[in-house]
């Protein structure tokens, strides 16, 4: 009975394992990432008015999309093939892509932590943010033609 109950178990983790999609769930991540940092940006343009209250807001679900992020989860062995744009230097550095995240973590909580009181202060923590996600890109993303 007890090896019947394990043997249940392996499959129901081996099945479960197997319907998530590390790719389809890491494109959600940063989609989402870019939309939010998206919103700031309008903001910093001038297309919408600064509201500390809603930059705040988004700044928030910035540093939460940001937590959910674990290399290991997102970006398994063999994650590398199919309809991925992620870079053979993840696998080969993980090290540094995981210090990559966490300094764009690092600085999102930072910037929830001190909020920008107007245009320029957004302007300053976006140029930083931006930044964070460009070295990323840079290093470990493969450009699309």
């Amino acid at each position: 009975m007890r090896k019947l109950v394990l043997a249940i178990s392996m499959l129901a983790f081996a099945g479960s394992a197997a319907f998530a999609d590390p790719i389809q769930e890491r494109q959600a991540l940063m989609k989402e990432r870019g939309k939010l940092a998206g919103q700031l940006s309008k903001v910093v343009k001038g297309e919408e008015d600064f509201d500390a209250a809603a930059v705040l807001t988004t700044l928030k679900a910035l540093q939460a999309n940001a937590e959910k992020f674990d290399a290991e989860k997102l970006f398994p062995a063999g994650s590398d093939k199919g309809d991925t744009t992620a870079a053979p230097k993840i696998w080969e550095d993980m090290a540094g892509f995981k210090a990559a995240e966490d300094k764009f973590l690092a600085n999102t909580k930072e910037a929830v932590a001190s909020p920008p009181g107007d245009v320029d202060g957004l302007k300053a923590q976006l140029n930083i943010l931006g930044g964070d996600c460009g070295a990323c890109h840079q290093t470990y993303r493969i450009k699309k033609g």
